[in-house]
């Protein structure tokens, strides 16, 4: 009897310590695969009286955003949490006060009905003022919570009509709450005074202004950037370029953002190792009006000041960046006869526009540039196309030249033929 009272106790220890051990080690496994915050976005559209224009694809500014818009809620990815809230919907009186006022979320943030939301912007019609601080504090109050990234994407056909509320400064004020939004803006009409409001109330998050001229631009545009708040966010890093390689700062692979007066010349530095291929990219944004022609170059320079590689790109007309990009590959190499590896290289990377402006544009502070670094392993074939410098075009130089080559031979053959039959006739 005190045997099987033993034995039946120390099976309950047993099982109470396996119950303790299993209930210990299950929050710790699910706390290995953490579930990822859903991404939010709202929508921001401005339905003042001026949207009943009919400028865009031959019908008005309120049907091609609505017809935008029932595009983009059928390609939101379904890990993002959408909203939609407007500004002068609802007020079509005089009344500054009251009109000034005129924002509401027309449908809360969250997981996307896709029917109730396209019923929801069906019944918009154009209405009242432009309310545009007023409707960005909404969003910002509409997005609070949580670790997920936020972003407002705002279309307007306006400036704001409602000061002394300066959007800029309720921008600067969100991003001052260091709350990670972002707000890119989209304009509807190629005109300055808007843009130069837009494109300021974007920098002061970090975000983007386009301008929009066309149903399907704009319809993509906000496709995009739906899209890009889904993906994983990279936090760049502020740096100074120098104005020589031997004083420029060391960077490791990453995003970096610095800004570069027009015509200016900027240097980085990075060492590559034996067996590591360096690419690198950059843009520069058109944060101002600028000339028609321009073009960025990025080259990659030995310290001694032997240029590697270079990637450029120039257009005319008007755009609101503009990028480059190269590749590098440095081969392995044997270690030294100390047994010590081979030391890495000192690549200088220089970034230089050809941007200009008129007279009346201030050109301090210089434009916005982002710069791409990433290391990568070599390729293992010597003969890749970015260890020649000749782009993915090389082979068809190969295949032309050759069959120049083997065209000319056979024509000057059938030639000398020709005349020794001639000859001989």
């Amino acid at each position: 009897m005190i045997i099987r009272r033993r034995l039946t106790a120390g099976v309950g220890i047993l099982l109470a310590t396996l119950t303790a051990g299993l209930g210990s080690a299950l929050p710790a496994a699910a706390g290995e695969t953490p579930t990822q915050a859903s991404p939010k976005v709202e929508l921001v559209l401005d339905v003042s009286g001026s949207m009943r224009t009919r400028d865009i694809d031959g019908q008005s500014r309120m049907t091609a955003a609505k017809q935008a818009f029932n595009e983009v809620l059928d390609a939101v990815p379904e890990q993002v949490e959408l909203g939609i809230r407007t500004l002068g919907a609802d007020y079509p009186g005089n009344d500054r006060k009251v009109g000034c006022k005129d924002t509401k979320q027309l449908y809360p943030v969250g997981p996307l009905d896709r029917t109730e939301a396209k019923t929801a912007v069906a019944t918009l019609a154009p209405t009242g003022w432009t309310p545009i601080g007023p409707a960005l504090l909404g969003a910002a109050d509409d997005l609070e919570g949580g670790d997920s990234t936020r972003r407002i994407v705002l279309i307007s056909d306006g400036e704001d009509t409602c000061g002394p509320l300066d959007p800029c400064e309720v921008a600067r004020d969100i991003a001052a709450r260091g709350i990670h939004l972002v707000i890119d803006t989209l304009g509807l009409v190629p005109n300055a005074k808007i843009r130069e409001q837009l494109t300021c109330i974007a920098e002061a998050t970090g975000g983007t202004y386009t301008a929009v001229q066309h149903a399907d631009q704009l319809s993509g545009r906000v496709k995009q950037l739906v899209d890009r708040a889904a993906e994983p966010v990279i936090t760049p890093v502020a740096t100074e370029g120098a104005d020589r390689c031997s004083t420029a700062p060391q960077l490791k692979a990453g995003l970096y953002t610095d800004r570069e007066r027009f015509g200016e010349h900027r240097w980085y530095r990075v060492d590559v190792e034996p067996g590591q291929e360096l690419r690198a990219s950059v843009s520069v944004s058109a944060d101002r009006a600028v000339n028609n022609d321009y073009g960025v170059l990025l080259r990659a320079v030995t310290v001694h000041g032997r240029e590697i590689v270079r990637g450029s790109e120039s257009g005319t007309g008007r755009t609101d960046a503009i990028s480059s990009g190269l590749r590098y590959p440095k081969p392995e190499q044997d270690d030294t006869d100390d047994g010590d590896k081979p030391a890495a290289e000192t690549v200088c990377l220089q970034v230089s526009n050809s941007f200009s402006a008129p007279a009346s544009v201030k050109t301090t502070p210089g434009m916005p540039v982002e710069l791409t670094v990433d290391l990568v392993d070599a390729p293992d074939d010597a003969a890749d196309v970015a260890a020649f410098g000749l782009g993915h075009g090389w082979w068809l130089l190969g295949v032309l030249v050759l069959t120049g080559l083997v065209a000319g031979l056979l024509t000057g053959w059938i030639s000398r033929w020709r005349i020794a039959v001639w000859r001989t006739n």
